[in-house]
């Protein structure tokens, strides 16, 4: 969005669409605005066969229009987005806590 409102829109979904990797990290973290939906479908939709997008989160796919704000937004960018997918779920504790409680019995 901030690329957007200082008028780089452009050159920065040519440069994301060039990369071999795309990472998003924790999507569903925080809600997004309905232009900043409509902006991550834009660029998952220009790298749609033509790079790799991987995504962390920790919601399963029936969440994401709490993420996306409309089904139809939601179900558009899932369809691009699970058509040559390899989905790895897992489940278990997170290493974070795992560490702290490590550093803690070491104190």
């Amino acid at each position: 969005m901030e690329a957007r409102d200082e008028q780089r829109l452009l050159r920065l979904q040519k440069q994301l669409a060039t990369q071999h990797l795309l990472i998003i990290d924790e999507l569903g973290f925080v809600p997004l605005s309905k232009t900043g939906a409509e902006l991550l479908f834009e660029i998952i939709s220009q790298r749609y066969e033509r790079g790799s997008i991987m995504i962390t989160s920790n919601l399963p796919f029936d969440e994401w229009t709490e993420t996306f704000g409309t089904e139809r937004l939601t179900g558009a960018l899932l369809d691009r987005l699970t058509h040559h997918v390899h989905i790895l779920e897992m489940n278990g504790e997170s290493y974070r806590l795992n560490q702290s409680r490590k550093s803690r019995k070491k104190s």
